[in-house]
């Protein structure tokens, strides 16, 4: 039995730096009297002949991840900052300023904070496309029944927002 080995390239795409493993030379299998010391000499030489040209300092991000760091930064431009229990009451009293609850709707409606606006970053999935049915299947899966998405109307909500808070003031 012979093992061939042939590693002229290969990479892992999941890295930051795609890393290539090559080989210094070819891995060809040599005739020898000896087969068995042949393949030996193969294997090590296969072993000793691997180099890595390039390597990943770090995993690289998911795109939640790099998703959610747009978002922050957004939110970090436009002042939007969370503040303790203690601290939003106050801001609501002295200067007029309003809550936003985004938690889902039915948690807003059992309890809010007087005069907090509710409008929801995530929804209950809403379609029934087979699409939004195996996103329900999958969260069903893990034992969650309310499986939610992004609300896409939450963008649009802040025009309401400014106008509420111009007719507040």
């Amino acid at each position: 039995m012979v093992t061939m080995l042939a590693a002229s390239s290969l990479v892992n795409s999941n890295l930051a730096c795609s890393s290539r493993i090559s080989s210094c030379s070819d891995f060809t299998y040599s005739h020898s009297w000896r087969p068995i010391h042949a393949m030996k000499l193969h294997q090590m030489r296969a072993v000793s002949s691997i180099r890595i040209s390039c390597a990943a300092t770090k995993p690289a991000k998911t795109p939640a991840e790099e998703e959610w760091k747009v978002k922050r930064q957004l939110l970090s431009e436009k002042r939007v900052r969370s503040v303790d229990v203690k601290e939003a009451l106050r801001l609501q009293k002295e200067n007029n300023f309003v809550i936003l609850d985004v938690r889902p709707e039915a948690e807003f409606k059992e309890a809010h904070p007087p005069g907090a606006i509710n409008v929801q970053i995530y929804r209950l999935i809403k379609e029934w496309t087979a699409w939004d049915i195996a996103r329900r299947a999958a969260f069903a899966f893990f034992g969650i029944f309310a499986g939610t998405e992004e609300n896409p109307e939450f963008i649009q909500m802040q025009v309401l927002i400014r106008r509420l808070g111009k007719m507040r003031r």
